[in-house]
């Protein structure tokens, strides 16, 4: 997620019942780039200290990277956890409580959490899918202050200049010569339809159209 999602994402950690949270980095590696610093690490836990539906310690682990602007803020731009596993421990004394309740003692052994996250985070990750992506025209709109149709448009004309005009010149010698292959090979189909009989005429062009399709 990105810099203007981080702060909903840990409201979203305490509104699913979590009243501690905390990270423990092992051999973290930070490397610096023109305007930013990436922090790697492989070996990352996230702690969580669940205090309803049940008092629950959820350790999970995974690979934390965290790239953080390059100034006196140093704000963090982009936060990507993966997680690998996680564990739901329950405190052996509340276990004692209800020994002799077995309906408890089902409750308790269910786990709390999807992978150490709680559904509050999960559904405001699924929101996350949709609105990291949106993040250009939202800001698109606030310095232009355009509709949201015209945002669209001139982020989406914009991104296709990006990805098609710097490749679009080499590439273009090829594909003028390809037509001119397509044209000429179109031109001596046509030029032995007349000549053959109409069996192998219908062949070729079959055979053409097939040319042109792959080509194409």
């Amino acid at each position: 997620i990105g810099r203007t999602l981080i702060p909903r994402y840990f409201s979203t950690v305490f509104e699913g019942g979590v009243t501690d949270l905390y990270y423990i980095l092992k051999h973290s590696k930070e490397s610096y780039h023109n305007s930013s610093i990436t922090v790697d690490c492989d070996q990352c836990t996230m702690v969580t200290q669940h205090g309803k539906p049940m008092f629950t310690k959820v350790c999970t682990e995974g690979r934390l990277i965290l790239e953080f602007t390059f100034d006196d803020l140093m704000r963090i731009k982009t936060w990507h956890f993966t997680i690998r596993q996680y564990r739901e421990l329950v405190p052996r004394s509340i276990l004692a409580m209800h020994a002799q309740d077995p309906q408890v003692l089902e409750q308790l052994s269910k786990n709390i959490t999807r992978m150490g996250l709680t559904n509050f985070t999960l559904n405001y990750l699924r929101l996350c899918v949709i609105l990291e992506p949106m993040q250009e025209l939202m800001s698109r709109h606030k310095t232009y202050n355009l509709s949201p149709r015209d945002c669209l448009k001139t982020c989406l004309f914009q991104k296709w200049q990006r990805m098609v005009a710097p490749p679009a010149e080499p590439t273009r010698q090829p594909t003028t010569k390809r037509r001119k292959r397509k044209n000429s090979t179109s031109s001596t189909s046509n030029s032995s339809a007349g000549n053959n009989a109409n069996s192998t005429n219908s062949k070729k062009k079959s055979a053409a159209a097939n040319l042109s399709l792959s080509s194409q």
